[in-house]
């Protein structure tokens, strides 16, 4: 089995490659240049923050023939023997804390290394040793041969009794900042050919609260669903929410609106989501969004409202339990702030919220003013039932191949769009979605309803651009959540889908028709 999981692929191979724990990296790396190395070390903190990697590193380090400036060659007998060699013994305490473990450790602790400078020990979940284990340990631990370093790691320091910390040098582990979790998948994505927008990788960093190997787990899981790994397909997959979910619901607070905000909680908690990683991300959005109010000169009035929805939030989390129903909690706490005399918001204090970007909400976009007077809507009737029949056509021939050569057609247009700075379409391609493709068709999932509708005012326009940009003509269609859900409930597999005509909306007497005959040939265009 040639595979490796992306966690084991990129576990850092030595201290230049290991992220996030530069402040442990810099006295690691000083110790083994100035030949000050202690004979017991323990690291603690929470899972997946490089414990485990960085005992092995600083092993390898210790041992490298050619070491240099405290970095491994990684190229002597001993760097690459890493895994096998006698000289550096790895041990699970969770599976082997017992008594005769350690004594098995204290009666072979005595014999001399074999190719390397150092015996290294490197005990992982050391917490789980019983206390018999422990008491057996304490004096090998204080006094162990020379050349004997013992590196313990846990992540329940409290477990670990006060002996035994008194003997070692603590180095304490923190959560890995998300920046640097985020950059660090994106330079993976770029090794491993994976599609990722920037929002996505963030989304993931935080879903990772901090821990490298989950954020790569999450990634590796993720790439597997999609080709292209999106907000939509994180939500989906993961339970989660955007800033635009939570820009809903704070939008219903400030409007009074109850039905609106129960049916926000109520699709958010239709995600999935763990609803104290909701509470976190609501936490963060409206203190960000706080900041930005004071820095905006937004009213006092609405800066109070939103720090007391905050503190509110903040003392729920501190409440909450296995046995909470949280999702019930917070629809009660959100809703005390509706019709709130003490907190009330005026129409004019909405106005500059919105205006000055504490919000952004699909709201905000004028469709009307967007498609007025654009004649190119008119060449295309755009009902449920075209949607339908473009939706079967592009499923006929859709394949991943297609989508591939699309997305790679459709990188062209968006440089085209971003070059010529063609705002018309700027606005509908941030947020579209290449869900599905054929040599043909091509289906774009809308995030928003008000995206969809003005996409397909223009689709005969955005056709016409595609064939412009790469030479190729595709039939394209504008959907949104729910066309595609309720396409994907009836789809089958083992049905072969049959091309169905478009001729019944396509608008005959137009003038969009002359203006496509002059720019793709009367022989394209049937208007018989």
């Amino acid at each position: 089995m040639d595979y490796k999981v992306l966690y084991r692929k990129y576990r850092p191979t030595n201290f230049n490659e290991l992220v996030g724990q530069d402040h442990i990296k810099e006295i690691l790396v000083n110790s083994i240049i100035n030949d000050k190395i202690a004979h017991a070390y323990i690291f603690t903190g929470p899972r997946g923050t490089g414990k485990t990697s960085t005992a092995k590193i600083f092993a390898k380090t210790l041992n490298c023939l050619n070491a240099k400036d405290g970095i491994a060659c990684g190229e002597c007998e001993n760097c690459i023997n890493l895994n096998t060699s006698p000289d550096i013994i790895e041990m699970d305490a969770a599976s082997n804390n017992s008594v005769d473990d350690i004594r098995n450790i204290i009666e072979n602790v005595s014999l001399s290394s074999t190719s390397g400078k150092y015996k290294i020990y490197i005990i992982d979940e050391v917490h789980m040793l019983t206390a018999s284990a422990w008491n057996a340990f304490l004096k090998t631990l204080e006094e162990p041969p020379k050349n004997v370093v013992f590196i313990l790691a846990t992540t329940d320091i409290q477990k670990v009794p006060i002996t035994v910390l008194s003997r070692c040098q603590r180095f304490d582990f923190q959560r890995i900042d998300r920046t640097v979790i985020a950059e660090t998948l994106k330079n993976i994505c770029k090794l491993e050919s994976i599609n990722i927008d920037n929002d996505s990788l963030n989304e993931i960093a935080f879903l990772s609260d901090g821990c490298l190997r989950d954020a790569l787990s999450i990634l590796d899981q993720l790439s597997k669903l999609s080709d292209d790994i999106t907000m939509d397909v994180i939500k989906v997959n993961y339970g989660t929410v955007t800033k635009e979910d939570i820009d809903y619901l704070y939008n219903y607070i400030l409007r009074n609106d109850i039905d609106g905000l129960v049916n926000q909680i109520y699709m958010i908690k239709e995600t999935g989501i763990d609803i104290k990683i909701l509470i976190d991300k609501l936490l963060e959005n409206f203190i960000i969004k706080a900041v930005q109010m004071k820095k905006k000169n937004v009213s006092n009035n609405a800066f109070n409202q939103l720090k007391k929805i905050i503190d509110s939030l903040n003392e729920l989390s501190g409440r909450l339990n296995s046995n909470s129903n949280g999702f019930l909690m917070l629809e009660l706490e959100l809703l005390s702030f509706i019709n709130d005399d003490n907190n009330r918001i005026t129409n004019r204090e909405i106005d500059q919220i919105i205006s000055r970007e504490i919000i952004s909400l699909d709201t905000q976009v004028d469709v009307n003013a967007m498609i007025k007077d654009n004649n190119n809507a008119k060449y295309y009737n755009v009902t449920d039932d075209f949607t339908k029949v473009r939706i079967n056509n592009t499923f006929v021939d859709a394949s991943k191949d297609a989508k591939v050569k699309a997305f790679e057609d459709y990188k062209k247009v968006i440089d085209s769009i971003t070059k010529e700075d063609n705002k018309e379409f700027s606005s509908i391609i941030k947020k579209i979605t290449l869900q599905v493709a054929s040599d043909e068709y091509i289906l774009f999932l809308a995030n928003t309803d008000s995206i969809k509708i003005v996409g397909n005012s223009k689709l005969f326009e955005f056709e016409n651009l595609f064939k412009r940009v790469t030479d190729h003509e595709y039939k394209i269609m504008f959907i949104n959540k729910k066309d595609w859900d309720s396409f994907m409930n009836g789809f089958d597999k083992t049905k072969k889908y049959e091309l169905m005509s478009e001729d019944p909306y396509i608008n005959k007497g137009d003038s969009s028709v002359s203006m496509a005959k002059e720019l793709f040939g009367s022989e394209t265009i049937n208007v018989e």
